[in-house]
């Protein structure tokens, strides 16, 4: 029994040693550890684990000296999926959820440097520094490489990624305008920024949107798509929040969308409204109405 306690004993320590040595980013510790284990303890469930961040630091120990640089789109991909596919699962099977993301970020940080060259390409858009740096939540980063990005708020990707950086930066009243030339331009792209937005209320405002919202009644009668009907949520915001008219109206102009007319029609509404025009305010809900009979329903019920 004493031997087998000291059986068990021997490989926690041994594998605790690798551990030690990979958390410390020291390969040639981790190495003799490494080997010393698969030596005394073949068929530990650890080792190939262990193995390709044994592998992934040996690989980084030259670039300690000098910035990696990628020298195209392809080798940034295989870059990026070999750490996301091979390199992080490993991290995270032998670390702790805090300790995993931690020891990986020198190795995020290791694209971001490769990749600071490289232009936005549409069909490779996760082969740019901008969404690197979102995982990292290097969010000023981010900000400053979406910018060098030519005609950034007229593309989906681009845009999607300045609203969320924008989002955790400034919060979210100081990203409306934002927000809704997102809706606008890719109803899609906003609603996977939705599921990862940190702002509670806006999560509410959705869900607001989604259950009492009519799609059904849209304006040509044909059936409703949840994602598409993304597009008019900026102009229902005003119905259930029309004191934020000032930070929506900041949108820059797109490409005058139904959805677009309905909120900068919105924002004119309610200026009418407060400036006891009648007789301008029934004409413009005659306008709303014909634009969207569901958004009309949502903005008279507040009235």
């Amino acid at each position: 029994m004493q031997l087998d306690i000291f059986e068990d004993s021997r490989d926690v320590m041994l594998r605790n040693d690798v551990l030690a040595a990979l958390g410390a980013h020291r390969a040639v510790a981790a190495r003799t550890a490494w080997e010393t284990l698969r030596q005394e303890y073949a068929q530990d469930a650890l080792l190939p684990s262990m193995f390709t961040l044994l592998q992934a630091l040996e690989t980084r120990v030259p670039q300690a000296t000098a910035k990696p640089v990628l020298e195209d789109h392809d080798s940034l991909r295989r870059a990026r999926l070999a750490l996301q596919d091979s390199i992080q699962p490993a991290a995270q099977q032998l670390f702790s959820a805090k300790a995993a993301p931690a020891w990986l970020r020198p190795f995020w940080q290791d694209l971001v440097q490769g990749a600071a060259r490289l232009p936005f390409r549409p069909d490779c858009e996760e082969d740019h520094a901008a969404p690197l740096l979102l995982h990292l939540e290097d969010w000023q980063g981010a900000v400053e490489a979406i910018a060098r990005i030519a005609s950034w708020r007229r593309i989906p990707a681009p845009l999607a990624w300045m609203t969320l950086a924008k989002l955790r930066l400034l919060g979210l009243q100081s990203s409306w305008g934002l927000l809704a030339e997102l809706a606008w331009l890719s109803p899609k792209r906003l609603d996977a920024l939705l599921q990862r937005a940190p702002d509670p209320l806006l999560q509410r405002l959705k869900d607001q949107f989604d259950a009492g919202f009519d799609a059904a009644l849209g304006a040509d009668g044909a059936m409703p798509d949840p994602t598409a009907d993304l597009a008019w949520f900026p102009a229902w915001v005003l119905c259930a929040r029309p004191d934020w008219v000032g930070h929506l109206a900041l949108a820059q102009p797109g490409q005058h969308s139904a959805p677009e007319q309905a909120m900068r029609l919105m924002a004119e509404l309610l200026g009418l409204e407060r400036q006891g025009r009648h007789h301008d305010v029934v004409a413009h809900r005659k306008h709303l109405r014909a634009l969207h009979p569901g958004l009309y329903a949502a903005y008279m019920k507040t009235r």
